[in-house]
């Protein structure tokens, strides 16, 4: 379309030069200057690429069609290989019916030359026969070697050609393969083109309508946030106002009021503020105790530790280089003292180790006592914290005291016979790791010591100076931590290096490893205090020591009592003010309580319809306890009366009037105690509140009849108590039962109200996400339609300006030639 020049620029230089950036020109066209000037080459940027897609866009039309043709000749080409094989396969049953015609003659040559052999074996038998038949013979063998002669000519020209026909065949498909082969990769690497222009162009069109999108959605927040914070800037500048307003008229009221009620403001002079008694922090006492606690835990396990290793340390000087159990005494043992043997002096110094040891736990544990909640701990009033830095002098003496016999005990080892080089080496790093050993406990002795001078002599640390020895501290501890692992592994290496000697015994190997062990245990007690003390160090150095509310001065121990004795009298105060609560309900069970409300689904209505029918039967059980008093008073009176009735009877019977005639009297009380058996004897009907009970008035038998009747009635008083309570039991349950019922009802009808609605909202959304896709391929659609659009109508365009800008030459030129013209 444009392959004579660049027509877009104007400026007539070939159409593989980029013109539109003088970097990508071609050679001699850089420093060119079109002849639009800047900004029409500014212009023709947009159209070069317009030019482009469009070239782009001719390409893959013709790569589509290289594409159709290609797979046209691949499948041509496969039925030309299906020919092929078919012609193939004929050759091949040819070839088959050949060889099986072969074998038939081959078969019929064997048979021939069989007679042949049995003709000739005859003829050796008959040679006296005629002539007749040995022509006979001789000429049916010569037929049969011609006829013999032209198969086998026959069969060899056969496999002449069916050998070409194969070789030719394989040819041919060897041929056809790699002609398919390089057509398929061609046709893919088309394919791939194509499908990554497109998805180039897809991707391209996608992120363009992307980023409007984004552009447009971030233009809209920036709007709002921008009126937003316009909004705000006015509403804080209104705040800012009224606060410089109120803070103005609270300083002059504050002002008004010092000068009026203040004669005098100590809190202005550090020297007068000082004297003012400071509040009482008990967080910051409880935190101190939680740190000392965590201390004194670090140091019994550093005690435990130096315990074993300078008890261990003493079975090692005993034992090595040469056992105790052999009469040798070692050369450092033959050098004497004025009192005792070195290594003896030795391991008595060392024998004394708990004593210098154990102290050390016991400075701790008394500066941890006297850290309590109703304390004031600072630098000042830490008097407990001397203990702890005498024992830490004593025990650092000891070490002093022992370090020269440590020093010749390896001095010694070294010198024996059987240190190896690798051993000595490892005695000397130890005899320095000792030394170490010794100055780092000095240095944290001089520091602790400087840090109990404020509770002993007040004047002997400057304040300025506590963070600094904080540190110090802290470093020390690091510098312990750091030789204590040098000691660990050179021991260990040690310890692996005598191990390995010929000489070494089992108690000595198990000396080794327990002095490895505890080791090792310093090691990680020495790791805990030193990053424990670094964790802590900013609240040492702020909360150790602090004064009275806008003061600089630091507290002293007078006014430390003086707080103690205020926050004493505050909380006796505040116990006086303090009255007894009514007793109420616990919090747990108030909560539990709670619980059972809220959780309870039972509604208003369903809660005073349950109160009415309980109200119901408590009236009902009134009217009914009612009716069984009544009845068991008019029981009550008829008992009474009865028993009047039988009381009557008896005494009637029993006392009757002596008769007048005695003249028998035998006969008459013989009659009368007859009478009164008789009497006695008959059956009596007794009432009582269970019912009534027939019974003779027997003297013997009555008071059995008597319990028998309690027993019967506090029977059935039980059994009617017992049937009571579970008819009540059941009455309860079936009212909750009931209420459950109810409730599980009404939150059946709930879940399905939610269930219909969440129903509606699914179909709703269902019904909006398909109108949305609807609408977003809709929208797809109609962006794609009017970037081909645009496309289009810019290659249009651009054409149209192209011609137009050649006409504006062709016409400048011939002006240009007219003007030459004229001026010759």
């Amino acid at each position: 379309m444009m392959s004579s020049g660049c027509r877009t620029f104007g400026c007539g230089k070939p159409l593989s030069w980029n013109c539109a950036h003088p970097s990508t020109a071609a050679p001699g066209h850089q420093n060119e200057r079109c002849p639009l000037g800047r900004e029409a080459c500014g212009n023709c940027c947009v159209e070069a690429g317009n030019s482009r897609l469009l070239l782009l866009r001719a390409q893959n039309q013709v790569l589509k069609k290289g594409v159709v043709d290609e797979q046209a000749n691949s499948a041509s080409l496969k039925e030309q290989l299906k020919m092929k094989d078919q012609s193939l396969r004929k050759l091949q049953q040819e070839m088959d019916s050949l060889t099986f015609r072969n074998q038939q003659l081959a078969k019929r040559v064997e048979l021939l030359q069989d007679e042949l052999a049995l003709s000739e074996a005859k003829g050796k038998k008959n040679k006296k026969s005629g002539e007749s038949s040995s022509q006979l013979s001789q000429e049916q063998k010569s037929v049969f070697d011609e006829d013999l002669q032209k198969k086998i000519e026959e069969n060899e020209r056969l496999h002449i050609q069916f050998f070409e026909a194969d070789e030719q065949h394989k040819r041919l498909e060897t041929e056809l393969k790699n002609r398919l082969e390089v057509l398929e990769t061609d046709a893919a690497q088309h394919q791939a083109v194509v499908d990554g222009l497109t998805q180039k162009y897809i991707d391209t069109i996608e992120k363009l309508q992307n980023d409007k999108t984004k552009l447009e959605i971030k233009s809209q927040t920036l709007e709002r946030e921008a009126k937003e914070c316009r909004f705000r800037a006015e509403e804080c500048q209104q705040q800012l106002k009224n606060l410089h307003a109120d803070l103005g008229r609270r300083l002059d009221d504050s002002l008004c009021i010092i000068n009026e009620k203040v004669p005098f403001n100590d809190t202005r002079s550090s020297k007068y503020n000082a004297l003012n008694v400071p509040l009482h922090n008990r967080r910051c006492q409880l935190k101190l105790r939680d740190i000392a606690g965590q201390a004194l835990a670090f140091v019994q396990d550093l005690v435990t530790a130096l315990l074993n290793f300078h008890t261990y340390m003493e079975q090692r000087v005993q034992i090595f280089p040469i056992d105790s159990a052999t009469d040798t005494i070692s050369p450092l043992n033959q050098k004497q003292v004025p009192l005792k043997p070195l290594c003896i002096q030795f391991s008595q110094y060392l024998h004394e180790n708990a004593s210098y040891v154990r102290p050390l736990e016991e400075g701790m544990l008394h500066l941890f006592e006297s850290i309590t909640e109703d304390t004031v701990t600072v630098l000042e009033t830490t008097v407990k914290l001397k203990v702890f830095s005498e024992h830490l002098t004593s025990y650092t003496c000891f070490l002093r005291k022992i370090l020269p016999y440590q020093l010749k005990s390896l001095e010694e080892e070294c010198e024996s016979s059987l240190c190896t080089a690798a051993l000595r080496a490892r005695n000397l790093e130890l005899h320095n790791d000792m030394k170490k050993i010794t100055a780092v406990f000095e240095k944290l002795h001089v520091y602790i010591s400087l840090i109990v001078l404020p509770s002993t002599k007040p004047d002997g640390l400057l304040r300025t100076n506590y963070s600094s020895v904080f540190t110090h501290i802290a470093a020390g501890l690091h510098g312990f931590h750091n030789v204590m692992k040098e000691i660990s592994k050179h021991y260990s290496q040690k310890a692996a290096l005598e191990h390995e000697l010929p000489t070494a015994t089992q108690k000595l190997i198990t000396t080794n490893d327990c002095i490895l062990s505890s080791v090792v245990a310093l090691t990680n007690g020495a790791g805990k205090i030193a990053s424990f003390f670094s964790n802590n160090l900013d609240h040492f150095t702020a909360s150790l020591s602090y004064g009275p509310k806008g003061g600089t001065e630091f507290i002293s121990p007078l006014s430390a009592e003086c707080m103690l004795q205020y926050k004493k009298k505050a909380v006796a105060y505040m116990k006086s003010l303090k009255k007894p609560c009514s007793d109420s309900v616990p919090y747990e069970e108030a909560l539990a309580n709670r619980r059972v409300l809220l959780s309870s689904t039972e509604s208003r209505e369903g809660l005073a319809q349950q109160v009415q029918q309980s109200l119901e039967k408590i009236a009902k059980l009134e009217q009914e306890k009612e009716h069984w008093m009544l009845e068991a008073q008019l029981a009550k009176i008829k008992l009474e009366k009865e028993n009047q009735k039988l009381q009557s009877s008896l005494t009637g019977q029993l006392v009757e009037p002596m008769p007048e005639n005695s003249v028998l009297p035998n006969t008459a009380e013989q009659e009368k105690e007859e009478a009164i058996k008789k009497t006695s004897r008959e059956p009596v009907k007794r009432m009582s509140l269970i019912g009534m009970l027939t019974m003779t008035t027997d003297s013997k038998e009555a008071p059995d009849a008597k319990s028998r009747e309690d027993l019967i009635k506090n029977h059935y008083m039980a059994r009617i108590v017992e049937l009571t309570s579970l008819l009540q039991l059941a009455d309860s349950k079936s009212v909750h039962f009931h209420a459950e019922c109810r409730a599980l009802a009404k939150r059946l009808s709930l879940a399905e109200k939610s269930k219909e609605s969440l129903v509606e909202e699914m179909k709703l959304a269902s019904q909006s996400i398909s109108r949305l896709q609807d609408e977003l391929t809709t929208t797809k659609r109609s962006y794609e339609d009017q970037l081909s659009m645009m496309s289009d109508h810019l290659c249009s365009m651009n054409e149209t300006l192209s011609k137009q800008r050649e006409e504006i030459d062709t016409l400048k030129m011939s002006k240009g030639n007219s003007r030459k013209n004229k001026s010759r």
